[in-house]
């Protein structure tokens, strides 16, 4: 284990909100944003979760690590035993440990509080585990991108999978509904799939052909909420399976991530448009430019401190948005 002590060059950029929600919503919110940068260079940081222990922790697709920030910026950087593990997916799992795929290495990883790392091989060969949630069950969920298959393995490591209906579906993210069942997004199949915690699936086609629908959420509102790559929009689709989708105001900007953040409403990652966008319950989408030019902002997650946690797979940054109100109106004279 090595640990880095607080990084002292973080930059911080108290910043305006370059767009207003739509109309009859009033000013968006305000942000503060503060950038540290990741010990490993070339980290790559990818997914981002919430410890139960009130840090954030992070997956490290390069540097081959997984990796904790504190909410006052102090690091600490786990290696993995497979040199080729690419980690991608993270999540906080029920037994109070750190758990996350390893897509090049075919397997489910766990992290201990203390830093003990464990391995669990995935049944489906070449299957490319990618994204991660703990489950409704006390169990950890996962997706096997290339092997078209929803897996579930229990803390002890016992797995199962189940396939989904759709050949070539892709399953990325993943997330634990309202409903009680697990949902995830189908990046190939461009729909969003549900699974019960009996592997009975249901499949429900995204409105918008080619979106390729990656990040995935559970809303405020009892719906879920998506980010659609190729289509350039949120998506909302609610637990009986009827969709809506927002087009993002930055054309091209291949939305990412997706997480449920301050004021009600749903936060996302702009990959392309290096911004966080942020959209209510009702549509109305804002935006806000990271820093670091060509940072690709990858995850993103609400922390213990209430503020937006988000990683830099460019920037090999992790960045914080404290959200704040909105400006008072400017008066003309």
């Amino acid at each position: 284990m090595s640990v880095a002590m607080l990084v002292t060059a973080a930059v911080a950029l108290a910043f305006f909100p370059p767009a207003l929600e739509a109309a009859g919503n009033g000013n968006a919110p305000t942000a503060v944003m503060t950038e540290y940068a990741v010990p490993t260079s070339g980290g790559s940081p990818g997914e981002i979760r919430a410890g139960s222990d009130g840090a954030i922790w992070f997956t490290e697709w390069s540097g081959n690590k997984i990796g904790r920030v504190t909410t006052s910026g102090a690091f600490a950087e786990y290696g993995l035993p497979s040199a080729t593990s690419y980690p991608s997916g993270i999540t906080d799992g029920p037994d109070g440990a750190i758990w996350f795929t390893e897509y090049g290495e075919n397997k489910i990883g766990r992290v201990s509080p203390a830093g003990a790392i464990t391995e669990y091989s995935v049944p489906t060969t070449d299957s490319l585990p990618i994204g991660i949630v703990a489950g409704p069950d006390g169990a950890i969920w996962f997706t096997e991108y290339g092997g078209n298959k929803i897996g579930r393995v229990t803390t002890s490591g016992a797995m199962k999978e189940y396939t989904v209906p759709t050949a070539g579906s892709n399953p990325i993210g993943i997330v634990a509904g309202p409903d009680g069942a697990i949902w995830f997004t189908e990046y190939g199949g461009n729909k969003i799939g549900r699974v019960t915690t009996s592997g009975a699936m249901k499949e429900y086609t995204v409105p918008t052909a080619g979106s390729n629908p990656i990040g995935i959420v559970a809303g405020p509102d009892g719906a879920i909420w998506f980010t659609e790559y190729g289509g350039n929009k949120i998506g909302r689709v609610t637990t009986s399976g009827a969709m809506k989708e927002y087009t993002v105001p930055t054309a091209g900007s291949n939305p990412g991530d997706i997480t449920a953040g301050p004021g009600g409403a749903l936060w996302f990652t702009e990959w392309s448009g290096n911004k966080i966008g942020r959209v209510t319950t009702s549509g109305a989408i804002s935006e806000y430019s990271v820093p670091t030019s060509d940072s690709d902002p990858a995850g993103i997650i609400t922390g213990s401190d209430g503020a937006l946690w988000f990683t830099e797979y460019a920037g090999n940054k992790i960045g914080r948005a404290q959200i704040g109100p909105p400006l008072p109106p400017t008066s003309s004279w």
